[in-house]
């Protein structure tokens, strides 16, 4: 896979993208990155990516000419490449959408600055995203997020290949519930001890024990995730007796 960002300020990504599991998987080949300056498709002296917004109003706006000149560069280079844009706009990023995204073989993230980014621009765009209802500065952090989710699903990234598959929210064997709890030695500290069945060897017990424990830990604290999950009838019965009692009678989502 070839992910690459367009971007004012490209020496952000660098530092990120070789350490720990992206620069593992990066020096081991199973994906490739790049980081291109929005500025280097500019042609003025000031090398110029903004402008004030027509209408008035604070702030500036990323202008659409240079990102055009600069997407549709880069994608002459090769396959044609999953355009993102970052925008509160977009759809919210979740693991679904990191799975989709794994599977591309080229991801282009243009990341926008300022105020914003002129509309017309995301005619370029074949999805938008957002990671949050917050403000960020820019869509560089974005960028990284999405980037950090879809690697760690590609094959070899983590080594262990089950890794992905047991972690929250994943849609594999966990069936989109939050990972169960997890201890390391010492067995009791501070008062508070490790569960006996995990002490016990007893691997058909461990199994059991934790996907209860997945299940209790979404009711008590996400369990807007339970409808979509994958549940048997008498988990989903056990389920629903665990929101009411973690979140009273009628509880909604909503």
């Amino acid at each position: 896979m070839l992910i690459e960002t367009l971007s004012v300020f490209p020496a952000m990504f660098e530092p990120v993208m070789s350490t720990s599991i992206l620069g593992r998987a990066r020096q081991a080949g199973i994906f490739d990155f790049k980081a291109y300056d929005l500025r280097d498709w500019t042609h003025d002296r000031h090398r110029t990516v903004d402008d004030e917004p027509y209408g008035g109003g604070q702030g500036m706006l990323m202008k659409a000419p240079p990102i055009f000149e600069a997407v549709r560069s880069i994608a002459s280079q090769g396959p044609r490449p999953h355009v993102v844009f970052f925008t509160p706009c977009g759809a919210p990023f979740d693991q679904r959408t990191a799975e989709r995204l794994s599977h591309e073989e080229r991801l282009l993230f243009v990341c926008g600055r300022y105020e914003g980014i002129d509309e017309r621009a995301y005619a370029l765009a074949d999805e938008r995203l957002s990671i949050g209802d917050y403000v960020l500065t820019g869509g560089e952090l974005a960028a990284m997020v999405v980037t950090d989710a879809v690697v760690r699903l590609l094959p070899g990234a983590l080594g262990d290949e089950m890794s992905s598959v047991d972690e929250s929210f994943a849609t594999g064997e966990t069936g989109g519930l939050l990972e169960y709890a997890q201890y390391t030695r010492p067995a009791a500290f501070e008062g508070a001890e490790v569960p006996e069945v995990l002490l016990s060897g007893d691997h058909a017990k461990v199994d059991a024990w934790r996907r209860a424990n997945a299940i209790e830990r979404t009711c008590r604290w996400r369990p807007d995730l339970i409808p979509t999950a994958r549940l048997s009838e008498s988990e989903r019965g056990r389920a629903a007796e665990l929101v009411e009692r973690y979140h009273g009678p009628g509880y909604s989502e909503a």
